[in-house]
């Protein structure tokens, strides 16, 4: 039934669209003959085909062009032919010469960004994701690139380095939608998470049927450090959606909750996203805002349908988060010193800053911009409607 009605409808369209073209080329042939005959009574006998055939020829040049303005290009491929266009990309590697062997069929991709004192997890979720047809970025945030050729599998994954970016950074930059587009799945993930009974293929089958555009695999409450308690695993569901907690003043959690971080949230450790989910929320992150906070509360928006059912945590294929931050370095000692009058040096003193407060107190400062952004792009779109108010 469903077949049917996709070719009664192509074939409504097409007698349309040639029933338009009739009817455009039907009233420029009668206006082209007019012009002819007028031209006849004045146009000497030899000139009078060659009149015509000008005329013919500009008719159809003026219809080809105005055919081809309607196709849909990418902007500035306007003068190439349409069969050269290449619009998208992916992230596979291609050999100097010859062909590879077997194509790389990587239908997901994991990126993760990583430093050097991490190095033995990172090994150990590398091959995990590897061995399951994985395509991998890793994102240096310390610099440290030739330390990582110890491992075998160092030629066969993808390293980025900028000294001190975030994950969010990187992925703003070399996670472009167009590029991404061929994989069905991203795996934006920190680099302190153990991932030993963790199965990759179970994980995105699960995904799959329950229809999860976003997601994150529970945490292990035995092992982790949990943060926020709808990441706990529970041992009872394949995937939960929604916690349960107490609140004073209408701030807990129920089954009659509706909004985020109640339902509807993943925490950002270790987000999973659909091709078409990764396509809106590459454009929320906000290129200035390098720790995304306050991006978590909004990915409802991105996961194409009801936020309470296509976003979830899935319980039956967990990891654990070790919370071992290393991003910033380690606390460094300042010295500064202290001017007596007319600008005499008087005394001189040490302290130590450390450099994980200062980038808490910036994810603070940028959660409060991002805030604010928000509610001025909601404010200042008349045409946008919020599908949750």
């Amino acid at each position: 039934m469903g077949m049917k009605s996709i070719d009664c409808i192509g074939l409504v369209t097409e007698r349309r669209r040639r029933s338009s073209c009739l009817c455009s080329f039907i009233p420029a042939t009668a206006l082209l003959c007019i012009i002819y005959f007028i031209w006849s009574s004045y146009v000497a006998p030899e000139n009078k085909e060659k009149a015509f055939t000008w005329g013919v020829a500009d008719l159809l040049q003026s219809s080809k062009v105005e055919n081809c303005k309607n196709q849909c290009r990418p902007p500035g491929s306007d003068p190439l032919p349409e069969g050269i266009i290449t619009d998208k990309s992916n992230l596979r590697m291609r050999p100097l010469w010859g062909f590879p062997k077997k194509d790389n069929t990587s239908t997901s991709l994991f990126a993760v960004a990583v430093g050097i004192k991490q190095k033995d997890l990172v090994h150990k979720m590398v091959k995990k994701f590897l061995s399951s047809g994985f395509v991998i970025m890793l994102f240096h945030y310390d610099g440290i690139v030739d330390e990582w050729k110890d491992f075998e599998w160092s030629d066969q994954v993808i390293h980025v380095s900028a000294h001190n970016q975030t994950k969010w950074w990187f992925a703003k930059r070399f996670l472009h939608p167009d590029i991404v587009s061929e994989y069905s799945y991203i795996f934006l993930w920190d680099e302190d998470l153990g991932v030993e009974d963790f199965h990759l293929k179970k994980y995105v089958s699960i995904v799959e049927r329950e229809g999860l555009e976003i997601s994150q695999p529970a945490l292990d409450p035995a092992k982790s450090e949990v943060h926020h308690q709808i990441t706990a695993r529970g041992r009872k569901s394949k995937v939960h959606r929604r916690t349960f907690k107490h609140g004073a003043n209408g701030t807990g959690c129920d089954g009659h909750s509706k909004t985020p971080p109640c339902t509807g949230w993943i925490e950002m450790m270790a987000p999973v996203f659909s091709r078409a989910a990764w396509r809106c929320v590459w454009y929320m992150i906000q290129n200035d805002l390098i720790h995304a906070w306050g991006l978590d509360m909004q990915l409802g928006y991105c996961a194409q349908g009801d936020r309470t059912k296509n976003i979830g945590v899935v319980d039956a294929e967990y990891i654990v988060h070790y919370n071992r931050p290393t991003l910033g370095g380690t606390a460094e000692k300042n010295h500064s010193t202290v001017e007596g009058g007319h600008g005499n040096k008087k005394s001189s003193h040490s302290h130590w800053k450390d450099p994980r407060v200062e980038v808490r107190r910036q994810s603070y400062i940028e959660l409060d911009i991002f805030r604010k952004r928000w509610e001025k792009a909601v404010k200042n779109d008349k045409c946008w409607v919020d599908p949750y108010h």
